[in-house]
């Protein structure tokens, strides 16, 4: 998967935006919002071109899913095949990854905790083991906790920290079950997004 492994906190002072879920990264752009490095302030001042704003925004929605670039066009692809505005279908696209959903219903602190939890097999799609964060859930999929104490007492804590996040309303908490459930397709201002999805379609239609 497209692991960032660098410094987390420089890469969102670099951006300016939480990319990565954590509510410390919030707290740190609230301290130091300039861009890392001595020349910080400077760098708020550089003007990009069209295409290094659209490689940037491109690149935030990257790291935030986690994917490497040939994951991403491969998404990017289908959201273009398939009818309505490409940039919602992206974003909807991404959004119904497993491992997002699992980040998204609290199971997991971030989407990397989430991409582990569905990779070491704690997770279940519809009663059945799926160990595939890139799966992406449909309408009425169940999602739920393999049915064992170090499982369940892994995402129990991590729902007891994950009160300051709201789940979206096209997902149903079942909290005393540790279950989830895909009430429906996200609708667009359900899809909080970190780029602007228009110049990505911009980016990969030249």
């Amino acid at each position: 998967m497209g692991k960032y492994i660098g410094n987390r906190g420089k890469i969102c002072r670099r951006f300016g935006v939480n990319l990565f879920g954590n509510l410390k990264f919030d707290r740190l752009l609230e301290k130091r919002p300039n861009p890392p490095g001595v020349h910080g302030a400077a760098q708020t001042r550089k003007k990009d071109s069209e295409y290094g704003r659209q490689l940037k925004e491109k690149q935030k929605l990257k790291i935030m899913y986690g994917l490497r670039e040939k994951q991403f066009r491969i998404i990017f692809g289908r959201a273009a095949k398939r009818k309505g505005i490409t940039g919602d279908n992206l974003l909807q696209l991404l959004e119904r990854r497993l491992d997002n959903v699992i980040y998204r219903l609290g199971f997991a602190p971030t989407r990397t905790a989430a991409r582990q939890l569905v990779n070491h097999g704690h997770v279940r799609v519809n009663g059945r083991k799926l160990n595939i964060p890139s799966y992406t859930v449909t309408e009425a999929d169940e999602i739920s906790i393999k049915d064992r104490d170090g499982s369940k007492a892994l995402v129990q804590r991590n729902l007891e920290s994950s009160t300051r996040r709201e789940v979206p309303q096209w997902l149903i908490l079942t909290k005393e079950e540790l279950k989830g459930q895909i009430a429906r397709m996200p609708l667009r201002d359900e899809m909080p997004s970190v780029a602007d999805e228009l110049m990505i379609v911009e980016l990969y239609s030249k």
